[in-house]
């Protein structure tokens, strides 16, 4: 059995390793859980509000200081990116901040939940987790 096989597939790791996020330096893992610390109250409050469309996400997480979908950078306090749910789904917002060149903060606000988490980036999709491989 592989190691880190859940179900104990065969080949498990090398068929999922598109969802395996790159590594970060511990200067930018500091840099992003700094960041998630400021995201995770917006969140609860939206997701206690019952607040958990895209725009107003966007909107309330905006207000923090971060650029909205645009080219990365060093500087400043990272790039946002939030997405609406699939409609046929559980309503709610996924969000990307690109915190570094190696590090996000991607979370969640939904109907029944949110969350905020420290990450590495996925090779084709930034902070996002892709969906599936090929």
């Amino acid at each position: 059995m592989e190691p880190d096989a859940h179900d104990g597939a065969p080949h498990y790791r090398e068929n999922n390793g598109f969802k395996v996020p790159k590594g970060m330096s511990a200067d930018s893992e500091k840099a992003a859980r700094t960041e998630a610390a400021r995201i995770e109250p917006v969140l609860k409050q939206l997701w206690t509000a019952k607040t958990w469309d895209a725009k107003s996400v966007r909107e309330a997480l905006l207000e923090l200081g971060y650029r909205n979908e645009g080219p990365d950078s060093e500087q400043g306090r990272g790039t946002l990116f939030v997405r609406a749910h699939d409609p046929g789904g559980n309503p709610g917002a996924s969000v990307a901040l690109n915190v570094r060149h190696d590090a996000c903060v991607t979370a969640f606000v939904q109907t029944t939940n949110y969350q905020v988490q420290v990450n590495g980036r996925f090779l084709e999709t930034g902070c996002f987790e892709p969906p599936s491989g090929h």
